[in-house]
């Protein structure tokens, strides 16, 4: 019997959101395990940072700002990837926004903020990566779903009603890319300790409240979703496809 490979030795890889919180955890994770990395986000100066990072871990990285809710931006990312790495071998979508409003009082801009990052972003990414990788035929993406796409949370409606459409969107791509040895998953985190859900935890009692409802009796630690996402990267789930993993300590049971 052979062990399963974690290693990312010789992948280039894209992360989009990868300034800060999971997506910067990843993309040094990713590092780590031997892969060089893009970064994408719409600040520069702080996706520069985790590419210098990167770089003092002995990998080589490319820092490259974009509005992944615009093809024009997507195609010059991907394009800019090739030109440096030669290929794209995986692709972790991870880039969302989130608005914090029942919906009956959301605005239709605010609407359109959330789904154009957390859905037509992911499309527009996986779309462009993936004919790159079909001309090889083989790649990996990993979409970031949530625990809210399958449980509804007062306040957290759009972002629900678009990360439930990330778990479909990752199924649909599974089944059209698996001919071409191109998989697709998805990540599910329950809450997980970065600025983004900062007004969930921050608070020591809505945050007694959150552990109260999960098994584990903690919230996620980035650290916790790098391993989920380094699996899904490597050949140790190569027979893995078109699913979607609740990293959420327990809350789905």
């Amino acid at each position: 019997m052979t062990l399963p490979n974690l290693s990312l030795e010789k992948k280039v890889a894209i992360i989009t959101g990868g300034s800060r919180g999971i997506g910067r955890a990843i993309a040094l994770g990713f590092a780590q395990a031997g892969a060089d990395v893009v970064v994408c986000s719409r600040t520069l100066p702080d996706l520069e940072k985790v590419a210098d990072e990167i770089q003092a871990l002995g990998r080589r990285s490319l820092a490259v700002e974009a509005n992944i809710a615009i093809k024009g931006d997507v195609d010059n990312l991907v394009a800019k990837a090739v030109k440096e790495f030669g290929t794209i071998d995986i692709l972790v979508n991870n880039a969302a926004i989130n608005i914090m409003r029942p919906l009956i009082e959301l605005r239709e801009d605010g609407w359109d903020k959330v789904m154009n990052v957390g859905l037509k972003g992911y499309f527009l990414c996986s779309q462009a990566a993936a004919r790159v990788m079909m001309e090889k035929k083989s790649g990996n993406i990993i979409n970031m779903a949530s625990g809210a796409a399958a449980k509804a949370a007062p306040a957290l409606g759009a972002y629900s009603i678009s990360k439930a459409g990330v778990v479909m969107l990752t199924r649909i791509l599974a089944a059209e890319l698996a001919r071409y040895n191109i998989r697709v998953n998805a990540i599910g985190p329950g809450v997980v300790r970065t600025g983004f859900s900062q007004p969930m935890w921050a608070n020591p009692d809505i945050l007694k409240t959150i552990e109260a409802t999960i098994p584990l009796g903690r919230i996620a630690e980035t650290g916790d979703i790098v391993g989920v996402a380094l699996f899904l990267a490597s050949d140790a789930s190569s027979y893995i496809t078109g699913q979607t993993i609740y990293a959420d300590g327990g809350t789905m049971a």
